[in-house]
């Protein structure tokens, strides 16, 4: 099993910046990739980033493209996610999720642990 938990929503004007952090423990070593997924009211759950665990490659939905970078410290098994130039559009619950095995990076399927979510509000 792996824990994941994120930290650092919170609400922000339009144009500002912030940094979500996701830490994982229990069994890390079985990590393959990591992902930021979001949740707009009314919305599905949908993709943000993800990045392989190993590697470092990433994956960006067109939203984000631009805007927010994934990054990942190994050593303290935690992953992030910095957005920059923020819309109202991106008001959401942000959910950290984990993959236990291999599989497409952008779909929410690959993923077998997810955290409780962090509120992120963009104010206009």
């Amino acid at each position: 099993q792996v824990q994941v938990v994120e930290s650092g929503g919170g609400l922000v004007q339009a144009g500002g910046s912030l940094r979500l952090s996701c830490a994982a423990s229990g069994r890390t070593y079985s990590i393959s990739s990591m992902a930021w997924f979001r949740q707009a009211p009314g919305r599905e759950r949908a993709i943000v980033t993800a990045i392989g665990w190993i590697y470092g490659s990433t994956y960006y939905a067109d939203s984000a493209k631009g805007r927010f970078t994934i990054s990942r410290d190994n050593a303290k098994n935690t992953v992030y996610l910095q957005m920059n130039s923020l819309k109202p559009e991106d008001t959401a619950v942000y959910y950290c999720a984990a993959a236990g095995h291999g599989g497409p990076m952008g779909r929410s399927e690959t993923y077998d642990y997810w955290g409780q979510g962090t509120q992120v509000t963009v104010s206009s």
